[in-house]
């Protein structure tokens, strides 16, 4: 798939995906707890991509994203909202004391830019809160639906963190993706045949049941051990 194709896969699941969907407030994330104290002290803040489901408080943060609807509802909202993508982010070198990126990374065909980019908008000693797929071999034909570009093998990722001036200071077990093949393939099918219905169904009742079962978000020193993990979230400071 080429870069082009990559970005209008996007494009079109995600314009699809929010122009059915209402905000999710951040309050109702595992996310919550750290990100509303890591907040609190980070005056200048910056999430990416966040969908309709921001995780930073709306009020004052920067968002940006691809999707029209929502930059729209996010203006509405409260939030400092612009298109944008992440491997050009339109701010300041050294702007933000917080930036978050939540299964955003893996979607953009150039991630080289995209690291690049958090870093340079990033200050000193300010948090990168990133989460993103793993294990390669875990790669499904959902990968392909949402548009991903690639599942990052953990000690690719860290380098690529590194080289980058990220230290990992602490990560956990994350995101809410199946991974039973026959519920992959089944949801597939209706997002593929029956993609407004499936939306409908993902938005009223999928995703709210998902909410209710979140785990307590547990971070760990360092980068967990990944075997048998799917997604990971990492806390990392700019060095």
């Amino acid at each position: 798939m080429t870069a082009r194709d990559l970005v209008l896969v996007n494009q079109r699941f995600y314009d699809a995906l929010w122009s059915h969907s209402r905000l999710v407030r951040p309050e109702r994330f595992n996310t919550w707890p750290l990100l509303s104290d890591l907040a609190s002290r980070s005056p200048s803040r910056l999430e990416v991509g966040p969908g309709l489901r921001p995780r930073l408080p709306i009020i004052g943060t920067h968002f940006i994203d691809i999707s029209p609807p929502v930059i729209a509802r996010l203006k509405v909202e409260g939030g400092l909202a612009t298109d944008g993508a992440i491997a050009a982010l339109p701010f300041a070198d050294k702007q933000f004391d917080l930036v978050c990126a939540f299964d955003v990374i893996e979607h953009v065909d150039d991630d080289l830019g995209g690291f690049r980019e958090l870093s340079r908008v990033l200050k000193k000693g300010g948090r990168l809160i990133l989460s993103v797929p793993i294990h390669a071999a875990l790669w499904t034909d959902f990968d392909v639906l949402v548009g991903h570009a690639r599942r990052y093998e953990p000690k690719e990722l860290v380098e690529q963190l590194r080289s980058h001036h990220f230290e990992i200071e602490s990560s956990a077990p994350f995101g809410m993706q199946p991974s039973n093949p026959r519920l992959v393939k089944h949801g597939m099918h209706w997002l593929i045949h029956h993609r407004e219905t499936a939306m409908r169904w993902y938005n009223g009742f999928i995703a709210p049941i998902g909410l209710l079962f979140q785990r307590r978000l547990r971070l760990s020193p360092g980068l967990i051990d990944t075997n048998g993990i799917e997604e990971v979230i990492l806390m990392c400071e700019r060095r």
